[in-house]
């Protein structure tokens, strides 16, 4: 017998059918024994009469929460059911794998009559068994609504003709900077875990395929522990040629954004809402737009923030969190794109104009950056005289050969997908991953 998942349980009342789950809760008395199976899909009542089903009570004694079983039966209306007016009568019961006692508690359990609350178990300890933690209608929920999120950003970009590729992980050459990065044994010599795809991605520029992204993963050999970093995480990245400015780049990502977050609030939006109560907002395009000088004089101005002089060339962390403030005052917009920053702080292969102001942005949502993005440097000289002056020529000498042989002009950026989920829900990065991999976690 074909299984039936529990979403689809209202289209075949009653037929015998099977089902199969976790058990979410169990209640057996003497008389009666109910069961909440929970699939992938949503939750559904079991309920066994023993007197009328007496070769089921065996199993029903062996039975423990978050077991797994597989039951056959009869699906008939219960308006006193509150999980859809229905429920499933039984004929066979089957356990697939006997669970041991819990060892977390995945959420707060508040106090009775009879019990004192019980507090829900710390980040890490969840992590530690996170194949449990992630069984909660949140973790389900949240891997769903990210799955939506990448699936319509390739839609996005499939219909503006760009094409998937997938670039290497293990590289020879220190990326990018040389620094933060994770150091390999490679047979007879070193290698590196890659930083981002983002030479490849360049490559790709210069191999004439023009529309280019990737999702994949992206290793940072950096010792952070705050609630937004994390040493490996999963990108999405892409690149296109023939811009005319990194404003087309811009206009690329916001537009890209915008359609993922109309197809998660679509399909999520409610559920969202009512399990982490955050609201996905549909952005209006325009995204706002700011220079970094404005936006450090008007955050003096309004909040009197002051950072000194020698770090007006970036945006510190505090500065992102305080633009979310300013631009949902001027704006009413959760984005804010951040441009004119100093050449010293943003990556050597970034063009830059002619007063030397790099050709890019970084994009600001809710109070925390997202993405880095620009116009690239396609001309091979200018290029090679940005990558000496940060002292990197011969580190990036294999990455500087793509450019000799004729490049389109070109721009693009990267986007943490397991940032924007954190950002999605208003959780701790280390919840809002599959598995969370930190400076002090390589387990499970």
């Amino acid at each position: 017998m074909e299984r039936t998942y529990v979403s689809d349980v209202k289209n075949v009342l009653g037929e015998r059918i099977k089902v199969q789950g976790f058990v979410e809760n169990f209640r057996n008395s003497r008389a009666m024994a109910f069961i909440v199976l929970k699939d992938i899909t949503g939750k559904l009542q079991i309920t066994v009469e023993k007197e009328k089903s007496p070769e089921l009570c065996e199993v029903l004694d062996q039975i423990t929460g978050d077991s797994v079983i597989t039951a056959i039966g009869q699906v008939v209306e219960n308006e006193y059911v509150k999980m859809g007016g229905m429920e499933l009568i039984p004929d066979e019961l089957r356990i697939e794998s006997i669970a041991d006692a819990i060892p977390i508690t995945r959420k707060e359990i508040p106090a009775t009559k009879k019990k004192q609350a019980v507090e829900r178990s710390s980040i890490d300890q969840r992590i530690d068994y996170r194949w449990i933690d992630l069984r909660t209608d949140e973790n389900q929920l949240m891997f769903k609504a990210q799955t939506t999120f990448v699936q319509a950003m390739r839609e996005f970009l499939l219909n503006k003709n760009f094409m998937e590729i997938h670039t290497p992980k293990l590289i020879g050459a220190q990326s990018e900077s040389g620094a933060g990065v994770f150091e390999v044994k490679y047979f007879d010599r070193n290698a590196y875990l890659a930083q981002s795809p983002q030479f490849y991605k360049q490559m790709a520029m210069a191999s004439g395929f023009e529309r280019i992204f990737e999702v994949g993963p992206v290793f940072r050999a950096e010792k952070s522990y705050t609630s937004k970093h994390t040493t490996e995480f999963t990108g999405f990245d892409l690149e296109f040629s023939y811009i005319d400015s990194f404003r087309d780049v811009m206009k690329m990502e916001e537009e890209l954004l915008t359609a993922a977050l109309a197809a998660v609030k679509e399909k999520h939006g409610e559920q969202i809402k009512e399990l982490f109560g955050v609201e996905v907002v549909v952005p209006e395009t325009p995204f706002p737009v700011v220079a970094l000088a404005d936006l450090y004089k008007a955050l003096e101005e309004e909040f009197g923030f002051v950072v000194d002089d020698s770090e007006k060339g970036d945006l510190t962390t505090e500065a992102e969190r305080l633009s979310y403030e300013w631009v949902k005052k001027h704006y009413n917009h959760e984005f804010l794109f951040v441009t004119d920053f100093d050449a010293e702080k943003r990556a050597f292969y970034h063009m830059r104009d002619e007063n030397g102001v790099p050709q890019g942005y970084d994009l600001i949502w809710r109070g925390v950056e997202i993405t880095t993005g620009a116009q690239r440097e396609h001309r091979y000289e200018q290029l090679r005289a940005q990558a000496q002056e940060k002292g990197l020529e011969e580190d990036v000498k294999f990455y500087l050969e793509f450019f000799r042989y004729g490049c389109p002009p070109h721009g693009g950026f990267g986007i943490g997908v397991d940032r924007m989920t954190m950002l999605l829900t208003g959780l701790h990065i280390k919840e809002a991953m599959f598995i969370f991999r930190g400076p002090n976690r390589l387990n499970p």
